[in-house]
């Protein structure tokens, strides 16, 4: 309002009230777009999780049976396995450790590798991080690991992927599969390792888990190379052929029986029968 010439004038403007219903009007269409933004954006990941958990997934198992493959060679060999849970995800850790004594006759370590996951704190969605370690007297990646800052190599795990739900490995023991094996028994024969990264759902323990469709599995032999005996049942040889005229035991037993029988029903013909009266003649009238 201004004052001209002794007279108040009414300048065209916004009152409160049309600015608060603006403000809200604004507030409702922007959580309504960013709501929409939110499914859009969960519904797309979800489908790029649909596309790429096969391959990723088939891609660490292979790097996993490596190490495996890698590591039990030669040498004092020890095999880990833990089983857990982290924020309600099913997690595991595998370590993998080739020891040798130095000429001291002091333990040393060759190789040794970790597989670990651990709960990922700074992903957009809750899951797993998987993590991969490696220590021994060689470096693994001699280009890599001469570069490597002070500082990074105080971080020996290195993240692999990210977007896990499920991490599992278990051990064989005949036909049972145990979710613990300590360092100080024999390497297992195999081990089976599962992961997914489908999305879960909660039980009813508060925990997380995965559609048993939605795991995927590989088992890997450890020492593929080892002597495996093969027992046989004791029965006789198929290879083995019997003489033309030779009868096996089976039709000896079934002719014999036709043969007894016929001898049987010979001598009852032959011998008079004593319990039946003699017939008597009939007299004509």
């Amino acid at each position: 309002m201004k004052r001209t010439k002794g007279q108040w004038r009414h300048q065209a403007g916004f009152s409160l009230a049309e600015m608060l219903a603006a403000v809200i009007i604004g507030a409702m269409i922007l959580t309504a777009v960013l709501g929409v933004y939110g499914r859009a954006n969960r519904a797309a990941d979800a489908v790029l999780r649909k596309i790429e958990s096969p391959s990723l997934a088939s891609e660490v198992l292979q790097l996993i049976a490596e190490d495996l493959g890698r590591t039990l060679g030669a040498g004092d060999v020890s095999v880990q396995i833990r089983n857990g849970f982290d924020n309600g995800f099913v997690r595991a850790e595998l370590v993998l450790r080739r020891t040798f004594h130095d000429k001291d006759n002091k333990e040393q370590t060759l190789e040794g590798i970790t597989w670990r996951a651990g709960y990922d704190h700074e992903g957009r969605t809750p899951g797993l991080i998987l993590y991969r370690s490696y220590e021994g007297i060689a470096p693994e990646d001699k280009l890599l690991d001469d570069n490597r800052a002070n500082w990074e190599k105080n971080y020996p795990f290195v993240p692999i992927c990210r977007g896990m739900t499920f991490f599992q490995v278990q051990a064989y023991k005949g036909d049972e599969l145990l979710e613990q094996w300590p360092a100080s028994s024999p390497p297992p024969p195999g081990v089976k390792v599962t992961i997914s990264f489908a999305e879960p759902y909660e039980t009813v323990r508060g925990t997380y888990d995965v559609l048993e469709q939605d795991r995927i599995s590989r088992t890997i032999v450890i020492d593929a190379a080892r002597k495996i005996k093969f027992t046989l049942p004791a029965s006789a040889d198929a290879n083995q052929t019997n003489e033309p005229n030779e009868q096996s035991p089976e039709e000896q037993t079934s002719t014999e029986r036709p043969t007894n029988e016929r001898s049987r029903t010979q001598r009852a013909t032959r011998e008079p029968r004593i319990n039946e009266p003699a017939s008597r003649p009939t007299r004509r009238r």
